[in-house]
C-alpha cells in the first residue's frame, strides 16, 4: 500500500509539473496596473506564454524593474530610420529586409526574411554580463504581431525566461487612414532617439 501510495504521489508532482506555463519558469508574472485583454488583440499577436504589456505601460515597469529587459526585433533599418526606444537594451532583430528587395504585392511593402541567427544571438545576449540579473524580457517590433512570432521561435527552441509580447510595439497600430497614430511607445510620449548608440546590436556595433 505504501509503495502505491508513493507511486501515485510521484505521478501526481509529474502531472502537475506538466501543467505549469511555460513563462512561469523564470520570472515572476508582473502585476500591470492595465492588463490587456488577451480577446482584444489580433490573432497575430497571441503567444504561447500568454503574457502581454502595452507599450505606455512596459515604459512604466522599465523604470522601475531592473530585472526587465525590453528587446526590439525590428530591422536595422527600421531602427535606424524610424528611431527607437531608449529603454531598449539590445536591438537583435527576427526579421531584416530581403536584400533583393522582393515586393509583397499584398501588403504593399518591401519583403522581409528570417533572421537564421535570431535565436543563437538571443541566447548570446542572455549569457552576456548586459543581461546579468534579467529574468524577463519585454519583446516589441513596429506593431505586436512580428514579436510574437519572435516569441513563439524563442519559445520553439526552449529559451527558459519570462517573455511579454508588447502588442502596440513601437510604432503602434493603424488608424483607418492607415497612419500610425493609435498607440505604441512614440505615440505614448516616451523617451525616443534616432541615434544609435554603441552595443545597440550586440557583436555589430
Amino acid at each position: 500500500m505504501d509503495r502505491l501510495i508513493r507511486t501515485a504521489a510521484v505521478a501526481l508532482v509529474a502531472f502537475g509539473l506538466t501543467l505549469i506555463p511555460l513563462a512561469s519558469t523564470a520570472g515572476d508574472a508582473l502585476v500591470l496596473q492595465d492588463p490587456v485583454a488577451v480577446d482584444t488583440l489580433s490573432k497575430s499577436k497571441h503567444t504561447a506564454p500568454g503574457l502581454y504589456i502595452t507599450a505606455a505601460e512596459a515604459g512604466r515597469v522599465l523604470a522601475d524593474h531592473p530585472n526587465v529587459a525590453l528587446i526590439d526585433v525590428r530591422t536595422p533599418s527600421e531602427v535606424s530610420l524610424i528611431g527607437y526606444a531608449t529603454a531598449a537594451a539590445a536591438n537583435i532583430p527576427s526579421k531584416l529586409m530581403d536584400p533583393a528587395l522582393g515586393f509583397d504585392a499584398k501588403k504593399g511593402a518591401y519583403k522581409m526574411i528570417d533572421n537564421p541567427t535570431f535565436v543563437e544571438e538571443m541566447r548570446a545576449w542572455l549569457v552576456s554580463d548586459a543581461a546579468q540579473g534579467v529574468d524577463t524580457l519585454f519583446v516589441m517590433c513596429r506593431s505586436g504581431s512580428r514579436s510574437a512570432a519572435a516569441i513563439a521561435k524563442l519559445v520553439e527552441a526552449g529559451v527558459d525566461i519570462t517573455i511579454y509580447n508588447v502588442v502596440d510595439g513601437f510604432e503602434g497600430d493603424t488608424n483607418d487612414a492607415g497612419a500610425r497614430v493609435v498607440n505604441g511607445w512614440r505615440n505614448a510620449g516616451l523617451p525616443w532617439t534616432y541615434k544609435i548608440r554603441e552595443g545597440l546590436r550586440p557583436g555589430y556595433n
